[in-house]
């Protein structure tokens, strides 16, 4: 935000240490200064002595750069700032909240860019209505103490005149209210009535009963795979249900943001004799764009004996008992590129035929035959033996640390959702030898949520207590949804899909234990978001090893439904998280799909130590695809592909590298360990780009890395697989360059 300072000349960076002493000093008075100042002033008698603002739910018009995002406007730290884009008027920061108050002052503390003119607003809604409550044109800066009155949920500053040529940028804005901080906001209704038909889960949930006819059930899921098969970036989601009971002579075909989950407890109580199939016919056998699609807690009787499961990214396969075998490819193997299984069970052989990557936990098979560049298998009884790379296996007997993704089920009673518990050391199915252990909650403790739900209605549930159930379909949020009560369960239905509008963050996790996000697609809107999903705030310090927050199932996407932007789709600042099957995507076709229409920086940012991954596809992002941060970090397969775009060698290249690593462990980290990791270039704008390697890590005895890869697609190449370690990948010749243990 403020001007470049200069550089040159010997003696002038001798003469400048005392100015850095003295902003070193002055940075730490402003800090002491806004501890003491942010509170009302004396003569506002009748206002309350509680910041309401703080830690509420923040957004912008713009932010500068991810580290100055709104929310640290509004956490209580005076050395944190937003700052607005720069060179543009108007600009605004908003607040909700959290309920409608009486307002008593305003205390703002600008950073050197502050407004010459600006107004301070409320509304009811944060969309609509704005009544200005304050205006100036002649903004002093500093520290302003600002007598109002006025009620309102939502407050903003609105600039209109910059005092510089940057942009806005104020440390902090507190916001007091009258003893009695206004009328409470409504009580949320948690649901209503619970089963029969869909009900209340809207009409894009079907539910089937073992009392209909075949033909009929058939009839249903025909028609939705018609309208779906081919609708990549299509607007319409839906949910299949099945209660307990036998049904025969069925297959599920299954086509885009299509899910099928059985409603028993466990995946015995659901028993479909036919099949449930994803294949490639409408892409003449290529499996390579299969996503958004999933399968979960029911039993399988494949007619064949085998079962055909061509899939690529985000199509999840859990929970599932199939009496038979498996392929994971379209006949003839066709093409095929990744692909997730767990917590299920497979009798018979399983087929990967041309998945070049493939990702199975905590489940049971018969056997596997094959594997092209990297079968990984982490607690999988009857899994392969560790050979990599020939073949290309890699084995784990256990997993560190899992927890299974929350399911929605039925009883006499309703519905309900189950959440499995904590698992150490884990191998095998969950459900194999009796009931899944975990806790089950009623869906009366959910606020069951529709398209076209505010944020400011999820954040007042969640307020309240409730967890929330995302019924399919698209929801725009402008505003984040805080998620701040330990234990909170986030759960989506048939790919729900929450859109970025405005520049918003759409949901925050706080620092607190045992918050599970799950089977969510979020998607960056057209105006920059700092992330899409952050878990936990900047700085988080909780020990939450005995309770993880957990992320399963969460896709994350910028482009490709149109033009998009987001600087770190997924941030994840809270300690010992668990990671399990994400696909962090920045589109590589599609609407808006293009260097300069979907730029995104990075897919994944970890921050928090001891974090978990398993199941991480991330690609295609314009810098670090990963950056992880933290120390005692473990990731369990990675699949991975570089930008297509970059333009040219020059506008890729940082540092005097070309190209940015994949996966990027900090120069900090002293302890961080992976396995089975590959990452693939196709440079279609520059076939000529050679980038300098696919990961970078410290070298350092506790950084270790196993079973790495690196292909080259037939345009350009990668120097090296890990640091200067490892061949090069060249065009002339697809195939794996491998690192077995780094270092």
């Amino acid at each position: 935000m403020e001007p470049s300072s200069d550089r040159t000349g010997t003696h002038r960076r001798r003469r400048r240490r005392p100015v850095v002493v003295a902003a070193a000093a002055a940075a730490v008075l402003v800090a002491w200064a806004l501890v003491v100042v942010m509170r009302p002033a004396s003569a506002a008698a009748a206002c309350g002595t509680t910041n309401v603002a703080l830690n509420q739910p923040a957004t912008a018009s713009s932010v500068e750069a991810s580290r100055l995002s709104p929310d640290k406007a509004v956490d209580g730290d005076g050395s944190t700032r937003w700052a607005s884009a720069q060179g543009a008027d108007p600009q605004w920061i908003r607040i909700d909240l959290g309920a409608t108050v009486d307002l008593c002052q305003v205390v703002i503390a600008w950073q050197n860019s502050y407004a010459k003119s600006f107004s301070l607003e409320v509304s009811a809604d944060g969309q609509s209505g704005w009544r200005s409550l304050y205006s100036t044109t002649t903004g002093t800066g500093g520290t302003q103490t600002i007598p109002l009155s006025g009620t309102g949920r939502f407050i903003r500053m609105l600039g209109t005149v910059r005092a510089t040529s940057y942009g806005y940028s104020l440390y902090e804005l507190a916001v007091y209210a009258g003893p009695g901080g206004g009328d409470p906001s409504p009580t949320i209704t948690p649901t209503g009535p619970a089963l029969p038909g869909g009900g209340d889960l809207g009409s894009n949930v079907i539910v089937f009963d073992p009392g209909q006819s075949s033909a009929t059930i058939q009839s249903k899921l025909d028609q939705v795979f018609a309208q779906q098969e081919k609708n990549q970036f299509g607007t319409e989601r839906y949910q299949f249900l099945f209660k307990p009971g036998s049904y025969s002579g069925l297959n599920a075909q299954l086509g885009f943001y299509t899910s099928i989950n059985g409603l028993g407890q466990n995946p015995q109580d659901v028993q479909i004799h036919g099949d449930i199939t994803v294949d490639a016919g409408w892409m003449q056998g290529n499996a390579t764009q299969n996503f958004w699609r999933s399968a979960e807690n029911l039993s399988l009787y494949p007619v064949s004996g085998v079962d055909r499961w061509a899939v690529a990214q985000a199509a999840p396969f859990r929970r599932i008992d199939v009496h038979g075998g498996m392929t994971l490819a379209s006949p003839n193997c066709g093409w095929a590129s990744g692909g997730y299984i767990a917590d299920s069970r497979v009798s018979g052989q399983i087929s990967p035929c041309s998945q070049q990557q493939w990702f199975t936990r905590d489940s049971t098979i018969g056997s596997w035959k094959g594997a092209l560049w990297n079968m990984v298998f982490s607690g999988v009884r009857g899994a392969p033996a560790q050979s990599f790379p020939s073949p290309a296996i890699t084995t784990l007997a256990t997993s560190p640390v899992t927890q299974e993704k929350p399911y929605l089920y039925a009883d006499a009673s309703g519905y309900r959702v189950f959440v499995p518990a904590l698992r150490t050391n884990s191998s095998g199915a969950t459900w194999t030898s009796g009931n899944t252990a975990g806790s089950s909650l009623s869906i009366n403790q959910f606020y069951v949520a529709k398209p076209g739900v505010s944020a400011a209605t999820l954040n007042q549930a969640a307020a309240q207590g409730l967890n929330l159930l995302f019924t399919p379909g698209v929801y725009h949020l402008n505003q984040t949804v805080a998620i701040n009560r330990a234990n909170t369960v986030v759960l989506g239905l048939g790919y729900a899909t929450i859109v970025a509008d405005n520049g918003a963050l759409p949901m925050r996790v706080g620092d607190v234990d045992g918050v599970k996000i799950a089977g969510l697609l979020f998607d960056a809107g057209s105006t920059n978001s700092p992330a899409l999903l952050q878990v936990g705030p900047a700085g988080a310090t909780g020990n939450h090893a005995g309770a993880p927050n957990l992320i399963s199932d969460v896709f994350l996407r910028v482009g490709g439904a149109g033009a998009a932007r987001v600087t770190n789709a997924l941030i994840v600042n809270n300690n010992n998280t668990i990671i399990d099957h994400i696909w962090s995507w920045r589109a590589d076709h599609g609407s808006g799909a293009g260097w300069t229409s979907n730029p995104a920086d990075t897919g994944l940012l970890v921050n928090g130590q001891n974090v978990t991954a398993y199941g991480l596809f991330v690609e295609h992002f314009e810098k670090y695809n990963v950056v992880w941060n933290g120390n005692g970090g473990k990731t369990i397969f990675f699949q991975n592909e570089l930008p297509y775009d970059p333009p040219s060698a020059a506008a890729w290249s940082h540092d005097g590298i070309t190209g940015y690593a994949a996966y990027k462990v900090a120069n900090s980290v002293t302890s961080h360990e992976a396995w089975g990791l590959g990452s693939y270039c196709v440079f279609t704008a520059d076939p000529s780009i050679a980038a300098y390697h696919s990961f970078e890590v410290p070298v350092n005895a506790n950084v270790r890395f196993h079973d790495v890869l690196t292909v080259s697609l037939g345009k350009g190449s990668i120097t090296h697989v890990i640091n200067d370690t490892g061949s090069a990948a060249l065009p002339s010749n697809v195939t794996p360059h491998t690192v077995v243990n780094y270092p």
